[in-house]
């Protein structure tokens, strides 16, 4: 997992997960300074409620048959 794709995907969902949450805080140590601002942005926006601690539910095209 990289940290961009991550705060994209949660930017676009507005949601992030617990699994998602864990993995920043273990691997933060490991972070450039342009990962640790995008961490930081991650944080603010759940703060700000713009980012949702959740889960993401893939939607499936409904065959019209």
């Amino acid at each position: 997992m990289k940290l961009g794709t991550l705060f994209l995907e949660s930017l676009s969902t507005g949601v992030i997960t617990n699994e998602e949450m864990d993995w920043i805080t273990k691997n933060q140590r490991e972070f450039s300074r342009v990962e640790e601002a995008a961490a930081l942005r991650l944080g603010r926006l759940l703060d700000s409620g713009l980012i949702r601690l959740g889960c993401r539910v893939c939607m499936q095209p409904v065959n019209s048959h």
